[in-house]
């Protein structure tokens, strides 16, 4: 077959590889996912090689292999989203940003100002993935500072509600940038007054990803069983909303951690299902959109662990190819480094010291990064180096990089 094809046929390909199925291995797992009867093997084979030759399956057929590769229809299939930016916000609002400043410091605001904020606030958090931390950090804490303000100004009901949310989503991005940088307790405090903001509005989504970003601090700081607790937790407050998805995920991570294969496969479904049921987010930067090719990268992560390498190193592939662009330039930096960090376990594994050191070393040398979350999956490439080439110079080397960057945010060293 040659390379043209579209990238969800080399991909089912490819995942059908991963797990040593035949075409008719795969046609016969389609059909234990499919509620209604297909046709026959024969005929279903013959379907089969025309979607992996690059034919689109179709509406009927799109989610059911979706789920026979344990991952969700717009993952496979992708649809476009938007983009936002400094243009998106005048072109919606009417207004530039010293323009909301300004109307931000009159003595009531307005209906108008209020939507221009919003969309101001779903910029910052679409630049989280690849503005730098330090820019947004300064960014988001002038912006929360300016609504924040708000709350002593002439407000109806429901404006002032908007505002208690608005600050809760501005403080869940400032505080995961600051965990980003190192700062754990400054996080810690920030995250709690997000919650405190999203109780006090009555906001669920809030206060879901506020539990979310608890079960991220304990996943990197080696709490397993706390994941598992403020996973549980934010999904009760939050269960129709996407951050249940990734509620699920860092449950599975864990899970996979602690070594419960079955909890990892259950944890991964329940995501996967509730993933499939909604609706199609318009804006995939936004860092608090669950969009669906970060299930394949919650997934990567699991199978890592528990040892399944070909899916690991597919999967990893498909994070990689999801989040660069046509030109090179990397749209999901912190995915692509952990992506990275599971292509150098998968080769430490099969014996490649040479292609484990380089996409080690790659993945430590980005310039977006999530700290906490780098040093833990790296930890795990370090374990596999120590293990298999104890002694080799080139490893070493690795090691001591590593060791270099966990000395200096020790507070994210799992104990």
């Amino acid at each position: 077959m040659s390379d043209d094809r579209a990238s969800w046929a080399r991909r089912i390909a490819s995942e059908r590889l991963a797990r040593d199925w035949s075409q008719l291995d795969a046609v016969r797992a389609l059909r234990a996912h499919a509620a209604t009867e297909l046709p026959s093997d024969e005929s279903m084979v013959r379907q089969w090689k025309r979607w992996e030759s690059g034919a689109m399956p179709g509406d009927f057929y799109r989610p059911i292999i979706a789920a026979t590769f344990g991952t969700v229809t717009a993952a496979l299939f992708p649809e476009p989203g938007r983009r936002n930016g400094e243009k998106e916000i005048l072109a919606a609002s009417g207004m530039e940003t010293l323009e909301i400043v300004s109307r931000l410091n009159r003595s009531d605001v307005d209906n108008a100002t209020l939507d221009a904020l919003r969309i101001t606030t779903d910029r910052l958090c679409s630049e989280y993935p690849f503005m730098p931390s330090e820019q947004l950090l300064i960014e988001g804490r002038q912006w929360l500072r300016r609504v924040v303000e708000l709350h002593s100004k002439s407000l109806t009901l429901a404006q002032h509600r908007e505002v208690l949310a608005l600050s809760g989503w501005l403080a869940l991005l400032v505080g995961c940038v600051e965990y980003d940088s190192g700062d754990r307790h400054a996080a810690e405090s920030t995250r709690q007054a997000a919650l405190s903001l999203a109780t006090e509005s009555d906001h669920a989504e809030v206060a879901g990803w506020a539990h979310e970003m608890r079960a991220w601090f304990a996943l990197t700081t080696g709490d397993y069983r706390g994941v598992i607790a403020a996973a549980q937790a934010g999904t009760e407050r939050a269960s129709t909303h996407s951050v249940a998805v990734q509620l699920a995920a860092q449950e599975a991570k864990a899970w996979a951690r602690l070594g419960d294969r079955r909890q990892v496969e259950v944890a991964l479904d329940r995501g996967r299902r509730l993933l499939e049921g909604m609706p199609h987010p318009e804006n995939l930067d936004n860092h608090f959109v669950v969009d669906p090719a970060k299930f394949d990268f919650y997934a990567m992560d699991c199978y890592r662990l528990v040892g399944e390498d070909k899916l690991a190193r597919t999967l990893a592939e498909e994070v990689l190819r999801a989040g660069t662009d046509f030109d090179g330039t990397e749209r999901a930096p912190m995915r692509n480094a952990e992506a990275r960090v599971t292509l150098a376990v998968t080769a430490a594994r099969e014996g490649d010291l040479e292609q484990a050191l380089i996409h080690g070393e790659r993945a430590l040398r980005g310039e977006r990064q999530s700290i906490p979350s780098l040093i833990m999956t790296s930890r795990e490439l370090a374990a596999e180096m120590r293990r298999r080439y104890s002694g080799e110079p080139e490893a070493e080397s690795y090691l001591t990089h590593l060791r270099d960057l966990g000395q200096a945010k020790p507070g994210f060293l799992p104990q």
